[in-house]
């Protein structure tokens, strides 16, 4: 008897729960047993960017660097600043050994000098020559006046028979011969002087190349301590006191500082989504920072590729150089979807029964969800923007779970 009454009990009791799934599925729960909405967690659909995300890591590394060549074969005579040190501009970091740079320069100067006395000693050679040319060409014109005038008078004695035919002849001969010496005089002058405008122009070009010699070899001289060619910090000097270095040769890098870019390592199975113009979000210290893939190294090391990853805002205060970030490449993007926090009880890609906060009930609604992304899951349908819906499998393990309150 017993038995039959402790039977008929639990057959009531099971029949009352079904009714009341059946009235709480078609009417929602009732307030009574609705969530507290200050402390369970609910989320509030929206309409924004779904992702799906592939965990990677970076370092900070300077955007902007500064490679310093050094200047020729010479050897690093002493090193003011160490890698790591921040410079002003002008500020001297090395000093190169000046020595044969010096000699060269001393060199060069006392060939310039003698080329500068060859120089004045020539001008004024030039200015006796033209001297001598032209006293020789005017004693030439004298010859042949004085011979012009003994002409004349022995045409006059002819005339009056005191003097024979013949020594006219020989005179006006000694006339034309005096006449063709000085046109070779002068036309031998004329060649002398440009000879001599040549042998100084020529002095002239050769002082002209050793100024420019001396000028480079000063130039070079200034070179030799290294400065600082703005505002920055040191990242490496190739090369100790007393080491000698190739010109030509990195000697020193250096960044200003004012932006930064990220070095990504990402494992090689994941080679497919490292693509130039990907997106990837950047964390540092606790912020979410936003950047697209640059250059990608194809080279694996450890089963790792390599990529460069430029920032949206690559002057951000968070970021201090090699500082090791983590990273998302976005394998799966979504833009301008309808949307809800992802949750653990969530499937993604499937339909489901989902519970709506609604007036301080709790209804049950079919959704059909998609992608589950890395902080949000696509809603295809069933879900309007504004709805809250509570972040669980079932309203009667919200408490249970002491869910908190989230409003996105």
């Amino acid at each position: 008897m017993r038995n039959k009454k402790g039977l008929l009990i639990a057959v009531l009791l099971f029949s009352a729960v079904i009714i009341f799934l059946i009235f709480s599925r078609k009417f929602g729960i009732p307030s009574f047993f609705a969530v507290d909405t200050q402390k369970d967690n609910i989320s509030i659909v929206d309409r924004g960017q779904v992702y799906i995300p592939i965990d990677a890591i970076g370092v900070v590394e300077p955007e902007n660097e500064v490679i310093i060549l050094n200047p020729l074969n010479t050897i690093i005579r002493k090193i003011n600043k160490e890698p790591g040190s921040r410079v002003k501009m002008g500020d001297v970091i090395i000093e190169l050994d000046d020595k044969p740079t010096r000699d060269e320069i001393e060199q060069i100067s006392d060939q310039l000098e003698v080329k500068s006395n060859s120089l004045e000693r020539s001008r004024l050679e030039g200015q006796m020559a033209r001297i001598d040319l032209d006293y020789n060409v005017e004693v030439k014109k004298l010859r042949i006046a004085s011979i012009k005038a003994q002409l004349a008078d022995e045409e006059q004695l002819l005339s009056v028979g005191g003097i024979s035919s013949a020594k006219i002849d020989e005179t006006k001969q000694n006339l034309v011969l005096a006449e063709k010496d000085l046109d070779v005089v002068q036309k031998k002058n004329a060649i002398r002087l440009k000879q001599m405008k040549t042998e100084e122009n020529g002095l002239n070009l050769q002082i002209e190349i050793q100024q420019k010699q001396l000028a480079d070899k000063m130039d070079m001289h200034a070179k030799l301590n290294i400065k600082a060619p703005s505002d920055g910090i040191i990242l490496s000097i190739s090369g100790k006191e007393g080491e000698k270095v190739g010109g030509d040769k990195m000697l020193i890098t250096m960044s200003d500082l004012t932006t930064f870019k990220i070095k990504g390592l990402i494992e090689e199975k994941f080679s497919e989504f490292v693509k130039t113009g990907n997106p990837v979000f950047i964390f540092a210290e606790n912020e979410k920072l936003s950047g697209t893939i640059g250059n990608v190294t194809p080279t694996v090391e450890d089963n790792k590729i390599q990529f460069n990853v430029h920032l949206e805002n690559s002057q951000n205060s968070k970021l201090i150089p090699n500082q090791t970030v983590k990273l998302q490449v976005l394998q799966s993007v979504k833009n301008e979807v309808i949307r809800i926090s992802a949750n653990n009880d969530f499937k993604p890609n499937s339909e489901q029964t989902i519970y709506v906060l609604d007036s301080g009930n709790v209804i049950p609604r079919t959704v059909m969800l998609g992608v589950k992304g890395f902080e949000y899951q696509e809603v295809i349908s069933g879900l309007s923007e504004g709805e809250k819906v509570i972040l669980s499998d079932s309203p009667f393990s919200v408490k249970e779970k002491k869910l908190r309150n989230v409003n996105r």
